[in-house]
């Protein structure tokens, strides 16, 4: 029962008073006061124990916390959130774990609440959500070097006004990013140096998948480029995501999105500052990172150099005994049947194969990519096998 509507700790200390007398029983007093004979006996016993002082109202909050986080593992937890200010809770409970070797180790939501606690965290608007990706000729990345991704992040300005266009390239089943050089701009010139420095180092993945415009793609024979083209002469299969459609990349995509928040705001002051940052952000991201996708394993600790080697000179593409075989001029023309008939620029130097369908029309290939056809009938240029679009020869 409560007390009566004046000062409680007024109406405690006549009590109290009262019943230390003893001139009364504590029934007789608990009637009077209006209060239950448990709550009565209850601050008596404190008056006794503590005097007057007894009669105030105690803090509620418990005198001890055994789940409390420790002060050094708090401590801990800081340090990793301010070296890596893009970090969650459970990056942080993975690094606890493993780096620091905490037993027991924090739950997730305590991590959470500690942070939230010392102003760490931040609302954020929920992403309106995308339509699912698109895996119907999309080979799956079972396995390093199965499926690699190349694309650019997006040009941005460093702070001395100095264009950086970074180019990366990721191991999809892995998530191990190969490469991120800032290059003088999307072309193929600027590209091709920087595959080949990754295929020198790597190896060669059985699968790139690229964006379907310039220098990857073109709006040329199957939407070869010249850099694809020289893919495909590696022998790796090449796949283009569809038009307007980046979510088919998606991995990439979200590890875009880590690059842009770790090391872009803001921009270093010069392009090789910003390099700089680059190259450290790799690093952790490998070899530091927990990553969800992994169960909070590293993507270092996944990733294994492929099997195929690189090789500056590699060997011929094959064709069957009975094809023909003519090799593209520089003007991007081939002579057959003494006609000149154009394939287009991205295959000049490559050898492609001919095979007859019927009287008149002979299949083209590259290596085993059908191009098109050549018909003596209308004469000129490839009839295309698929409609001509960027992304076909997926």
């Amino acid at each position: 029962m409560a007390w009566q509507d004046v000062e409680p700790m007024e109406e405690r200390i006549r009590f109290v008073v009262e019943a230390a007398r003893e001139e009364r029983s504590v029934a007789a007093l608990c009637r009077e006061f209006g209060i239950s004979r448990k709550t009565g006996y209850k601050w008596l016993a404190r008056y006794r124990a503590r005097g007057v002082e007894g009669c105030r109202e105690l803090s509620r909050r418990p005198r001890a916390s055994p789940t409390q986080v420790p002060a050094a593992v708090e401590a801990l937890v800081l340090r990793e959130r301010h070296r890596h200010r893009t970090w969650g809770p459970k990056k942080l409970q993975a690094v606890l774990a493993t780096k620091h070797g905490v037993a027991p180790v924090p739950a997730v939501s305590t991590i959470g609440n500690l942070l939230t606690r010392h102003g760490l965290t931040r609302k954020t608007r929920r992403r309106r959500p995308v339509s699912a990706p698109d895996r119907r000729t999309r080979t799956a990345a079972t396995h390093p070097n199965a499926v690699w991704a190349a694309d650019f992040k997006g040009w941005f300005r460093t702070r001395d006004g100095q264009r950086c266009d970074p180019l990366t390239i990721s191991d999809l089943a892995s998530r191990y990013v190969l490469t991120c050089r800032i290059v003088a701009g999307p072309r193929s010139d600027q590209v091709r140096p920087v595959v080949r420095q990754a295929f020198r180092r790597f190896g060669l993945p059985d699968v790139l998948r690229v964006d379907n415009g310039p220098p990857f793609g073109s709006r040329g024979v199957c939407g070869l480029s010249q850099l694809s083209a020289w893919w495909l002469q590696l022998g790796i299969q090449v796949e283009f995501l569809d038009p307007g459609h980046p979510e088919q990349n998606g991995a990439h995509e979200r590890m875009h999105r880590t690059l842009k928040a770790d090391t872009t705001r803001p921009p270093a002051a010069t392009p090789r500052a910003q390099q700089a940052r680059f190259d450290r952000w790799r690093r952790e991201f490998n070899q530091e990172r927990p990553h969800e996708a992994l169960g909070m394993q590293r993507p270092a600790e996944r990733y294994r150099r492929s099997a195929r080697r690189y090789s500056d000179q590699p060997a011929p593409l094959a064709y069957p005994r009975h094809y023909e075989v003519r090799r593209v001029k520089s003007t991007g023309v081939v002579q057959w049947r003494n006609r000149v008939w154009y394939l287009g620029a991205a295959l000049r130097g490559m050898a492609v194969g001919l095979t007859e369908v019927d009287e008149a029309r002979w299949a083209v290939y590259f290596g085993e990519l059908l191009l098109g056809y050549l018909d003596a009938r209308t004469p000129g240029s490839l009839e295309p096998a698929t409609p001509q679009s960027p992304g076909s020869t997926a």
